[in-house]
């Protein structure tokens, strides 16, 4: 067998259709092996190397780099004027799934709720919900989806953010790259960048289906963000500040994409 094949790539002169096929064969399990070979030693290496940010529970730094490329690549393709599809209310689910309960395990005094904005100068607005309401209520029904996979079309209703941003005069916040967002008890935190905030349906929301958030939806005030997947909506909005360089963010210091837009 052996001598057959060494004859097979040796011989000059036409072969027959069945030693042709052979011979394909040998030569495409040869590239198949090496290319397994290969990516063995990829992942190996790429296990090899540190976090970016030195982090075990990040992802491995080329890893890393190729999540930050991809932001760099769909925040120079974004546009405003590109809009998430959009659906009639009635087609909006009645049961909808929370996506997460980090940030609300500990019980809050809705009564004594209020959101604090940190202005770039460092002043601190605190708001309640009837200073949000002062503004025009606008709505959105639209498919939320989930990193883990699930999507339902949903319907919510409260302010656009980028009224809110220039009722409260926030005009120079506005101006800068990042919004941060935590929850009163801090333990869940994003960080998104400013034009996916700035999206004309991107709302700071306290209404689901018509109703009061529930609790376990965020009440009493939670943002949505269609162009993102579910893990930046934060839900129960503590505190709001802003930057020029990426605010914490909760799942991307776990190994998930920062930029998360859809």
């Amino acid at each position: 067998m052996a001598n057959f094949v060494t004859n097979l790539f040796r011989r000059n002169e036409k072969l027959t259709v069945d030693e042709f096929i052979v011979k394909k064969t040998i030569t495409s399990f040869f590239f198949l092996l090496v290319f397994f070979a290969a990516c063995i030693w990829a992942w190996k290496w790429v296990r090899r190397q540190p976090s970016q940010n030195g982090s075990r529970a990040d992802v491995h730094a080329p890893l890393r780099t190729v999540l930050n490329t991809n932001e760099i690549i769909f925040s120079k393709i974004f546009s405003s004027n590109h809009l998430t599809k959009t659906y009639p209310a009635s087609a909006a689910v009645k049961q909808v799934r929370p996506n997460g309960s980090i940030g609300m395990r500990n019980n809050l005094d809705t009564a004594a709720w209020k959101m604090y904005v940190i202005r770039a100068n460092g002043d601190t607005l605190a708001l309640d919900l009837d200073d949000i309401k002062k503004l025009p209520k606008t709505d959105v029904t639209f498919n939320f989806k989930c990193i883990e996979g699930w999507s339902q079309i949903t319907h919510w209703a409260g302010v656009r953010f980028s009224d809110f941003m220039k009722f409260y005069g926030l005009n120079a916040e506005a101006s800068m790259k990042y919004l941060g967002l935590t929850t009163p008890d801090k333990e869940y935190y994003v960080g998104i960048d400013m034009p996916s905030a700035m999206h004309p349906q991107t709302i700071l929301c306290y209404e689901l289906n018509g109703r009061p958030l529930p609790l376990r939806e965020g009440y009493p005030l939670r943002l949505i963000i269609p162009v993102k997947y579910g893990i930046k909506h934060l839900k129960r909005i503590g505190t709001m500040y802003f930057a020029n360089n990426r605010p914490p963010d909760y799942w991307a210091e776990r190994g998930y994409d920062y930029y998360s837009g859809l």
